[in-house]
């Protein structure tokens, strides 16, 4: 078989694929692929959030005195919020604080 047959015979194959696919194939990977944007978008949120022990761990003693400082100073303004408010903020406010503690309590153990 020469190369320009060789060539000739993969390009019909290719056609007859992309033939073969129908509208519902279509609008099926259209869907998926908008469900994959999503993940991807709440998987950078997630990113954001407070850094973990394990991404604390390779930080300096002055960073992770800093990010210590930081923590503080959040709960503070948190426990002031956390005075005024009433009901769902209240709490709202409290799982805050809950989740500062965490965080301030494993930045003092690594600089132990």
């Amino acid at each position: 078989m020469k190369k320009s047959e060789l060539k000739a015979s993969i390009k019909e194959e290719i056609i007859e694929i992309l033939e073969s696919v129908t509208d519902k194939d279509v609008e099926t990977q259209k869907a998926y692929n908008a469900e994959l944007e999503k993940t991807k978008e709440l998987t950078s949120e997630a990113d954001d959030d407070e850094p973990t022990s394990s991404q604390l761990k390779g930080d300096s003693i002055s960073k992770l005195g800093t990010k210590l400082q930081q923590t503080s100073k959040e709960m503070k303004q948190v426990v002031k919020k956390w005075k005024d408010a009433e009901g769902a903020e209240k709490v709202k406010l409290t799982d805050r604080l809950r989740e500062l503690t965490k965080i301030k309590k494993e930045i003092e153990s690594l600089l132990q």
